[in-house]
Parts: structure tokens; C-alpha cells; sequence
């Protein structure tokens, strides 16, 4: 009884080794598909976290990008991410339909945000209707349609982001290990009921699901078991909760921040904002729970204020400074306005700069004058803040497409955003870009700092 794993190591290496293991304490076979293309795994797929549970079943990404007909080096040497989605994808979905006409897939699978969901969405869209498709995604929330299309495919929303396995993704993501578990049980149950005449592969698996029922609800019960059997449990000690915001072109500031954070005794949850995600973060940031915030990436007030498909509401960046929470904030990402396929972007921006992001997602490049505006917004909530408040502004740009050579890279219109951040109290601003190691670790020290009373 095989699931497959499907999924970009090279971001996502510890949360798919934590899956892997899950589901192999629940008695799952489990094969690993990389689809990342960060950098190259040849043989298993033993190098993400879990050497010692690693299977010579494993499909590398140098196989998934020739299945998906170009070369890995190629794609990584190209730099062009969208392109890149949609090559993993394709040849995801050659692999597992190999490995489905093989007898060998009763699930499958996947974690991650909009790239690692379109390469899922991408590989299952060709497996048969009743075949256990589960992604668990940072953009379930919103409209799901590009990557469900007209197939069975199962969205769970991740609630933060696919960070690192904290007191919030073990529980999100334990309960679809428990479900692809069970699905998965169900599926191979009906494969091995032969069909009489005139009846249909729904039929079958109705006639056996009373069998796989109690595979089904004794993997929800060893999932509990497995937390604590693995020291995650939540009755043990507990640090200060951190949140933070990122996005994928934010994912190295926020890395490297985490990573501090971690070092400095604090739990971090990571948001993804993608409009649900900052709603979440405002809302933890109200309940009391958090001892600071890092909000690193604040892109949801550009789709606010333009119009945009991710926006978080007026509201963001409100919470942590009404309720005196300690906070650390950047224009992250504020380049950008989200919207979902090229062909859904509203007439009115066709002039505009588009950058395809992956196939579900486009990307459109703020304007000076939108950047002003943004800077004006975000200098004004920080302004409104009732606690410890710093802003961390990196000069050499805000988002990993804006940079000498990308397409978003405009000098004018960050520096519309940036003077118009005017001169906030606790400002400081750095010669780096923002996903130059050094400024996550600048923010998480100031962070800190803050925490402890020391701003």
C-alpha cells in the first residue's frame, strides 16, 4: 500500500522527511518524488532529512526534469522559476503515471505553496477519477479552481506556512498524513474487490469500504501517537511563539530569521500572505499568544491597495501595533500585486509589467506611485503602534525579482517607497538586499531586543 510523496525538497527537505516518517510508523509504503530543482538528488532521494528512511524507490529531480523533457542543469542555470513549475510538473506527472501503471500508487501526497501546489495539482490532473489526490496548500483557502480543475483533487488549507514543523503545521499536517493514510487504505481495498457486471469502480470501493474503515480510523489514533512518540508533543515545554510573514520571493530572508530566532529560544510560525495567511497572522497577533512579530513580508497592501487577488483587507499590519505586540516590519515584496493565470489579470493592466510567477499564479510590478502610497500606508499603521515597533528597509530591494537583472527590478519605484516611509522612530536602514542573510538576522536580533524591553 504505496503513497507517494510529491514535492520540492531543496525548500521542503525537513517537512517531507517528517511526512515520510509518519506515514511509514502508519505502515505506509512510501515513495518520494522531487520536483524542486534548488539543487540535484541522484539516486534516493536520501539527502532531505531522513537518510536512514529513504527508499532506492525514490525519483530524483534530475529523472523528473528529463521526464518532463529538459535538464535539470539547464533549468536551474535559466533562473526563470514559472518555466521551471511547469517543467517539474509535466514530468511529475509522466513519473507517476509510470508508477501508477506499474500498480504501485493508493495516494498521493503534497505540500507546499503556489509553485510546490501547481506542480502537484499538475501531476495528479491525469490519475483516475477515486484515486486519493491531497495537497495541502498555503493557497486553499482562496479560489482553488486552477489547481483542482475537474478532478478529485483534495485542498486542505495549511493555515501557516510550510516552514518547518511547529506546534500548528504537525497538527495541520498530521491530519493529512492520517487522511492519505486512511484514503489510501480505502483505495487499495476496492482495487482488490473485483467488479461484477454492471457495476461501477464507485460501486467497489462503497462494497469495501466497511474493510478498510478500520485501517482507516486506527491511523487517526496512531497519528496522535506518533507526535508525541517522535518528542513533538504539545504538554512539553513550549518557547515564546514568534509569527512571521513570507512569501516564495521572501523565503531566504525569512530562513535565515527563523533560523536565528530558533537559535535565540523562540517557536516561529510562519505565515504564508496570501490574503488568509496575514488574516491569520492578525489574528493570532490579537489573541494574546505571541510574544513578537516578524513581518517580514507586508506584500498584501499592495494587492489592497490595486487590487489584487491576495489581499489580507485594510486591517493588516494593524493588529500586532493595536494590541502592543513587539514588531519588526519590512516592505516586503510590496513590488508585486498577485493575481491568478495571465489570462485573469484584468484589461486595465495590459500595459503593465507581468511576470508569470508559475502557471497559476501572475505577478505584476508596483508603480512609483503605487510605492509611494504603500509607504505612506505602512509609515502610518507603524506610526498608530502601541508597542515596541521597529521598520528594517533594504536598499538593494525588496523581493527576490527585484534585483539588477530581474523583472522587477526598478530602482525609482523603491526609492518612491522608501522616501516615503519618511524617517519612522526605531528605522533602520541597510545597504542589502532583502534576502541577503544578514537582514533576516538583523530583524530577528532587533526582534528580540524588543521582546526583552531593550528597544
Amino acid at each position: 500500500m504505496a503513497v507517494v510523496l510529491i514535492g520540492t525538497l531543496d525548500t521542503k527537505g525537513r517537512e517531507y522527511a517528517w511526512l515520510r516518517e509518519r506515514l511509514s510508523e502508519l505502515g505506509r509504503e512510501v515513495i518520494v518524488v522531487d520536483a524542486g530543482v534548488g539543487q540535484e538528488s541522484t539516486g534516493p532521494v536520501s539527502d532531505f532529512g531522513a537518510p536512514a528512511s529513504a527508499s532506492p524507490e525514490d525519483v530524483s529531480n534530475v529523472r523528473v526534469a528529463a521526464a518532463g523533457g529538459a535538464e535539470l542543469a539547464s533549468l536551474r542555470a535559466a533562473g526563470d522559476r514559472g518555466a521551471a513549475v511547469t517543467v517539474m510538473g509535466e514530468g511529475a506527472a509522466k513519473v507517476l503515471a509510470e508508477l501508477h501503471a506499474e500498480g504501485r500508487v493508493d495516494g498521493v501526497l503534497a505540500v507546499g505553496g503556489s509553485g510546490g501546489s501547481s506542480i502537484a495539482a499538475r501531476a495528479v490532473r491525469d490519475l483516475p477519477i477515486g484515486l486519493p489526490k491531497l495537497i495541502v496548500s498555503t493557497m486553499g483557502s482562496g479560489d482553488v479552481s486552477p489547481y483542482v480543475g475537474a478532478k478529485d483533487v483534495t485542498i486542505m488549507y495549511s493555515v501557516v506556512d510550510i516552514a518547518g514543523i511547529n506546534r500548528v503545521s504537525r497538527l495541520i499536517l498530521g491530519n493529512a498524513v492520517a487522511a492519505i493514510a486512511g484514503m489510501a487504505a480505502a483505495w487499495s481495498a476496492s482495487s482488490s474487490v473485483a467488479v461484477p457486471p454492471g457495476w461501477s469502480s464507485s460501486a467497489a470501493s462503497t462494497s469495501a469500504s466497511t474493510a478498510a474503515s478500520t485501517g482507516a480510523a486506527s491511523t487517526a489514533g496512531a497519528s496522535a501517537a506518533t507526535a508525541s512518540s517522535a518528542g513533538l508533543s504539545p504538554e512539553g515545554e513550549e518557547r515564546p511563539l514568534v509569527a512571521a510573514s513570507m512569501f516564495g520571493v521572501t523565503t531566504p530572508a525569512v530562513d535565515a530569521a527563523r533560523e536565528r530566532l530558533s537559535e535565540l529560544g523562540y517557536e516561529v510560525l510562519v505565515f504564508h500572505a496570501t490574503g488568509s495567511g496575514g488574516q491569520a497572522l492578525e489574528g493570532l497577533a490579537a489573541s494574546g499568544l505571541l510574544a513578537g512579530v516578524l513581518d517580514l513580508t507586508t506584500t498584501e497592501l499592495a494587492d489592497d491597495l490595486v487590487g489584487g487577488v491576495l489581499s489580507a483587507g485594510p486591517d493588516r499590519l494593524t493588529a500586532a501595533g493595536r494590541h502592543g505586540v513587539p514588531q519588526v516590519v519590512a516592505p516586503g515584496a510590496l513590488d508585486m500585486v498577485n493575481f491568478g493565470p495571465l489570462s485573469t489579470v484584468p484589461e486595465r493592466f495590459a500595459d503593465r509589467n507581468l511576470h508569470v510567477h508559475n502557471p497559476t499564479v501572475t505577478l505584476m510590478r508596483t508603480t512609483p506611485a503605487e510605492m509611494a502610497e504603500l509607504g505612506r500606508r505602512v509609515a502610518a499603521k507603524l506610526a498608530a503602534a502601541t508597542g515596541p515597533t521597529a521598520l528594517f528597509v533594504p536598499l538593494g530591494g525588496v523581493s527576490a525579482l527585484d534585483a539588477p537583472g530581474l523583472p522587477f527590478h526598478d530602482p525609482k519605484a523603491d526609492d518612491a517607497c522608501f522616501e516615503a516611509l519618511g524617517d519612522f522612530p526605531g528605522t533602520t536602514r541597510l545597504d542589502l538586499h532583502i534576502n541577503d542573510p544578514e537582514f533576516g538576522r538583523a530583524m530577528a536580533d532587533r526582534l528580540h531586543d524588543l521582546i526583552r524591553g531593550e528597544g
